[in-house]
């Protein structure tokens, strides 16, 4: 999995260029549900499997949800692997290891205590990143602490903590305050009171047991059990699930699938609370993504559009408002609810289409072929008659491939796409050709196999042969010198 910084210098390469010989790994969501996936440090795993350009290697894996680097979480079982009782208590010993040092339930009882020691006795270790007790200063005393810590500053424990960095595992990047002032005022306008924030690691000791619950949004792992996923029930079905919307901010090196299986399983729990008249009504949704995952987005939620609100972060050097070109941030909202009832700041450069019934960025024109403004990165685009659409700016329309690309792309091998048909309007996952390439595969697999068994046999009996010569040849040796020395 790439980074977005990742993702954003190659992404228009991507979508123009071929694919040659190209391989990769991808999550298997239908998995069998009878048979639990194991677990590691970060709660269940996920079953991937490793494929290539038409064809799929089938021994398929676990791995870890969250991180994607072995050295953060070198979790590995291959699905068909038995495992020893031996390692399995081995395995559980380590996953016990690797938890947070406080419980919830410990982390609320140090807040609550925090929280009435006066205002000159409150401290934060800057080098622990931890709400400091009266008994703890002796422990802290050469590290970097900060004092009297005000319930301002409790409220908003971004202004206290350091961002993680680790860009494979739980790198945090902090919304500006110009996109947080933006998202706070929309979703006041629209009538939300309560909003469930997906994605806010390390904040368990700066709240309450009813206010915040340790979770992987990856597998939809709660980690303090049945307990925490009641209280995010109740949460969400609180006044029949009125006024309340979900706003997540996933890393954007994760994998869409995973998330949609647990942001589907977060919907099906809201609608829990509804009337059996309001089944049709959805958990209204901000999935702030970049831009060029909204094919994929989409394809799992089909009710979501795409804003052309540009969101920007404060510890990020490209995710920037403002810029031109390409260095502009990449970064967008994908909503369910109807952008025509979503404004966007007119002295930012957006302006409303009365065409398209939405806000658009001041680029964005409204193309009278494709009756849309067509825009995604906030450029112009043009629109293409050979193609029938409109493209990046940057693209030009190639004779040899038929379509519009970079005009230094390669013409040769498949295009991007699926990895069993190379279609491009869907994946390996969901082609219908899947069955017809595993029994191709599999009997691809058995002749493989046959041929390797052969070549063994073939190898062993020459190798028996080669021995029965030198033997031969030893003895013949051992005659003629016996005959010389006569």
């Amino acid at each position: 999995m790439a980074t977005c910084r990742d993702r954003l210098a190659a992404v228009e390469a991507e979508e123009s260029s071929s694919c040659q010989g190209y391989s990769g790994v991808e999550v298997v969501l239908s998995s069998d549900p009878a048979t639990p996936a194991p677990l590691c440090p970060h709660g269940p795993t996920l079953l991937f499997v490793k494929v290539n350009q038409g064809k799929e290697e089938t021994r398929r894996f676990y791995a870890c949800s969250a991180c994607r680097d072995r050295k953060d979480c070198n979790f590995f079982q291959w699905e068909d692997e038995k495992l020893s009782g031996a390692r399995l208590a081995a395995r559980e010993a380590h996953n016990r290891s690797c938890q947070p040092p406080l419980s919830r339930s410990q982390c609320v009882e140090r807040y609550l205590k925090f929280i009435e020691l006066p205002l000159s006795e409150r401290k934060f270790c800057q080098s622990c990143q931890q709400l400091l007790l009266p008994d703890d200063e002796e422990k802290h005393r050469e590290h970097q602490v900060v004092g009297d810590v005000s319930i301002t500053q409790l409220k908003r424990p971004s202004k206290l903590l350091y961002p993680l960095e680790n860009k494979k595992t739980n790198a945090q990047y902090l919304f500006a305050d110009r996109s947080c002032l933006f998202l706070v005022d929309l979703l006041s306008n629209l009538g939300f009171r309560r909003v469930l924030c997906v994605g806010t690691p390390r904040y368990s000791q700066f709240y309450m047991e009813d206010s915040f619950c340790h979770y992987n949004m990856f597998n939809h792992h709660f980690f303090d059990g049945k307990a925490a996923l009641e209280v995010c029930k109740t949460f969400l079905q609180e006044d029949r699930g009125e006024g309340v919307i979900m706003v997540t901010d996933p890393p954007f090196g994760g994998l869409v699938e995973p998330l949609a299986v647990t942001f589907k399983k977060l919907i099906a729990m809201w609608k829990e609370g509804h009337s059996q008249d309001n089944s049709q009504k959805e958990l209204p949704i901000f999935w702030i993504f970049p831009y060029f995952f909204e094919s994929r987005i989409c394809q799992f939620f089909p009710s979501f559009c795409m804003l052309d609100y540009q969101v920007d972060y404060d510890n990020h050097a490209l995710y920037k408002h403002g810029k031109t070109g390409r260095k502009q941030s990449p970064v967008r909202i994908f909503t369910n609810i109807p952008p025509n009832r979503i404004i966007l700041p007119i002295e930012e450069g957006y302006r409303f289409c009365p065409l398209c019934q939405r806000y658009v960025s001041l680029e964005n024109q409204h193309c009278e072929h494709c009756n849309s403004c067509t825009s995604k990165d906030g450029r112009k685009w043009n629109h293409c008659f050979l193609c029938k659409k409109c493209v990046k700016p940057s693209w030009i329309h190639c004779s040899i491939c038929n379509h519009c690309a970079l005009p230094d792309h390669s013409c040769k091998g498949p295009r991007d796409g699926c990895f069993i048909c190379g279609e491009l309007d869907h994946k390996r996952s969901t082609c219908p050709n899947i069955s017809t390439s595993k029994k191709v595969n599999k009997a691809v697999r058995k002749q493989k196999q046959r041929k390797s068994n052969k070549m063994k046999m073939e190898t062993t009996k020459g190798q028996s042969m080669n021995h029965t010569s030198v033997t031969r040849k030893k003895k013949r040796r051992e005659r003629t010198h016996q005959y010389l020395c006569s």
